[in-house]
């Protein structure tokens, strides 16, 4: 198929699949990309599959581990000690012991923003007047009683981090924040990080004596699930880091933390932090991916009650980050997260500090990635777009499965090699829906071609033939083209006279027992019916389907139609109707074969100069005495019939000498005595185109007395005849010119 036809055939699946591609690429632009301020429900879908693809993914992780322990505030603790909060007593107890255990840093996912009450201070408040000497006494003791002193002091006995948290209600401000401990070039507030009002901090004890402090807001995402962690929080003028980045900062032991930003439009953006000399990508707001190590309590739990007690093994803690929260479900520390939707808070926050503290842990989403997306989509887009209209819809499944779990385990090695987070649903997308859609206008382009196929040559094809085109409608074409075809024109004689003697109505019903047996033979050898013109009918074979050895199928189906013929004639007489003959003629050659007419009508036929000899032929069976004549083209191509030479001629309007035969039969039925008149006619025609007239003359004369009734033999003698008083000339081809058709 030519590149325009192709083009002309498919050019509004390719349109819509260069549609869909432009759709997605813009989707991607300004939905999916993290920094999109649209689409919410694509987000949605890239979470989930960005789930799926961490999820799956974990147990390939090749990681280097942090000393992490958590110790947890759970069940059991509440029980023994008493609900939460517990007094900064039962807290300081425990700060001491994992001080005494070693550990490195220990970070608070608790807020202590209300002052504990003292209960000196609380008695004294009841004593009255008369009872001054005791109340001075209780003030006195009171700061040795006191219980957020006491855990102050304990505070600063190794690196300590505690926890507070930001709101967005401007009217909430509880606590005393820390000082800052960013540094940048650009200020805070020119920062695209997110922005808090309000906040809730601890008591100013507490922060005064504290090496560090830091936010425990969790960043869950549209879907609600927390895939990203926030490090750093805006709140007025100052930028305020993440419990976990502030934990990471005491452990490697960094004075402070840069923010390493880049313009972007008419503000900044952030490019990452710088831990020390390390440095940490982000993403525009500041966030990281975190690098979960696996489902909830992935990492050692410690029961609080047991750290106070001091039933734990010590060279577990030793040199340890120690985490303290809840996985206590009242608490309501659980976050749904891609590796479980009752996961710990505290956990998350472990997850993180182990991805600071190990950056190449860290799944990213650097800047160019948006561009290699779009790249990406660009060249799946019209790769499909091209490809996907040329296949049936096993291959259209088939390369859409390939291209699917190609592009999955790309980006699952990526995440697990690189720890790219290279975004799936774009190209996902693109891949189902240039499949479903083009698919679908595939499949509605072959139904209209199948209509058109059976609307055009259902009445004019074999019932197989129209199963095949359907099947492979690339073959059925209806433009015009040109083929080497068989042409057959079929005529009933002296038509003319039968037609008078009939009525209109017996005349429709004597070429109806004609046509209907006729037909079905000529469809029986895979023939294709051109029209029915009176009593005349055409028809040709490797169109529009092609066919093997239709010169041979095409001369098996005029030999069968004579015997058809002669089986009408006892049941037409039986009716009344006058005995009949038909002449026919097969030419081979090239033809133009389409679709053709104009806009008020149209038909698919065959036209040209092979056909029109075709038709010569049909007309010159009666004037030679014979049922069926074909060329010399149609006779080369039948190597299993036998034929009989009849003339050598050149019809009405053609120069050009063609040789003519009268098929016998097939090599495999022929009789001896069939075979003896044919040697006879042989020798006899081979003198007459040597020119030896006599001796033509004679062995014609032999054959008629064999054959009185075959017309050719008589034809020829006169001829010979004719040739002793008018000899041709030394430059005779052997031909004989006719002079009407």
């Amino acid at each position: 198929m030519s590149l325009a036809k192709r083009f002309k055939l498919y050019r509004l699946q390719w349109a819509t699949g260069c549609i869909i591609t432009f759709s997605f690429i813009l989707l991607h632009l300004f939905a999916l990309s993290p920094a999109a301020p649209y689409g919410q429900v694509m987000k949605r879908f890239e979470g989930l599959a960005y789930d799926v693809r961490l999820k799956e993914t974990l147990p390939w992780q090749q990681r280097s581990f942090l000393p992490i322990v958590i110790v947890d505030i759970d069940e059991q603790s509440l029980i023994e000690v008493g609900r939460f909060p517990w007094s900064r007593h039962v807290m300081g107890k425990l700060q001491d012991q994992l001080v005494a255990a070693g550990a490195s840093v220990v970070a608070y996912d608790v807020l202590f923003s209300e002052p504990e009450l003292n209960p000196a201070i609380q008695v004294a408040k009841h004593l009255g007047s008369n009872e001054l000497d005791t109340i001075d006494i209780l003030r006195s003791v009171a700061p040795d009683i006191d219980a957020d002193i006491a855990f102050s002091k304990t505070l600063d006995a190794t690196d300590t981090v505690l926890g507070m948290l930001f709101e967005h209600q401007q009217d909430i401000l509880v606590g005393k924040l820390p000082e800052p401990i960013f540094a940048g070039d650009i200020a805070p507030t020119e920062l695209p990080i997110p922005d808090f009002a309000g906040h809730v901090a601890n008591v100013k004890v507490l922060q005064q004596n504290s090496p560090g402090t830091g936010f425990i807001n969790s960043a869950p995402d549209g879907d609600g699930f927390v895939r990203y962690s926030m490090l750093m929080i805006k709140h007025k003028e100052h930028a305020y880091p993440a419990l976990a980045l502030e934990a990471a900062r005491l452990y490697t032991l960094a004075d402070s933390v840069e923010i390493i930003s880049k313009p972007f439009g008419d503000g900044h953006s952030v490019q990452g932090i710088k831990l020390g000399t390390t440095l940490i990508p982000t993403d525009d707001y500041g966030r990281v991916a975190i690098p979960f190590r696996g489902p909830a309590f992935s990492f050692p739990y410690i029961s609080a009650i047991d750290v106070i007690n001091g039933e734990i093994d010590k060279e577990l803690f030793d040199q340890a980050i120690v985490f303290v929260g809840t996985s206590a479900v009242g608490h309501a520390d659980l976050r749904t997260t891609p590796v479980g939707v009752q996961y710990p808070g505290v956990e998350v926050h472990a997850n993180v500090l182990e991805g600071l503290v190990f950056p190449e842990l860290l799944p990213s989403r650097p800047d160019w990635i948006d561009g290699a997306v779009v790249v990406l989509l660009v060249f799946l887009g019209v790769v499909m777009s091209l490809v996907l209209p040329l296949l049936g819809v096993l291959g259209m499944t088939i390369l859409a499965t390939v291209i699917t779990a190609c592009f999955i385990f790309f980006s699952f090695y990526a995440w697990v090699v690189w720890r790219l987070d290279f975004p799936q649903i774009a190209v996902l997308g693109l891949t189902v829906s240039q499949t479903t859609v083009l698919g679908s206008l595939g499949f509605v382009r072959e139904h209209k071609e199948r209509v058109q196929i059976k609307s055009i040559f259902d009445q004019y094809v074999p019932p197989a033939h129209i199963a095949s085109m359907l099947e492979q409608p690339d073959q059925a074409s209806m433009e015009g083209e040109k083929r080497v075809m068989t042409v057959l024109f079929a005529d009933i004689r002296e038509f003319t006279s039968i037609s008078e003697s009939l009525d209109a109505g017996r005349l429709k019903a004597y070429l109806n027992q004609y046509f209907s047996p006729i037909t079905k033979i000529i469809f029986e050898y895979q023939g294709t019916i051109d029209k029915y013109v009176g009593d005349m009918v055409m028809a040709f074979w490797n169109a529009p389907l092609l066919v093997d050895d239709h010169p041979e199928l095409a001369v098996k189906c005029a030999m069968h139609m004579q015997r058809q013929v002669e089986d009408l004639q006892a049941q037409m007489l039986e009716q009344g109707f006058p005995p009949f003959a038909i002449g026919i003629g097969l030419n081979t050659g090239d033809m133009n074969v389409g679709d053709m007419g104009s806009e008020y009508r149209r038909a698919y036929t065959v036209l040209g100069d092979a056909v029109n000899l075709g038709s010569r032929l049909e007309g010159l069976t009666k004037f030679y005495g014979v049922g069926v004549l074909i060329s010399e083209m149609t006779h080369e191509l039948c190597p299993n019939i036998v034929f009989r030479p009849i003339d050598k001629v050149k019809v009405k309007g053609k120069n050009l000498a063609v040789t003519i035969f009268e098929p016998i039969a097939l090599k495999t039925e022929i009789s001896d005595e069939q075979l003896e008149e044919l040697k006879a006619h042989e020798f006899a025609w081979q003198l007459y185109l040597s020119q030896s007239w006599q001796e033509a003359l004679s062995a014609f004369t032999k054959l008629i007395e064999l054959q009185p009734q075959r017309k050719i033999y008589q034809l020829l003698c006169e001829r010979v005849r004719d040739m002793q008083l008018n000899p041709p000339g030394e430059n005779w081809d052997g031909s004989y010119t006719h002079k009407s058709k």
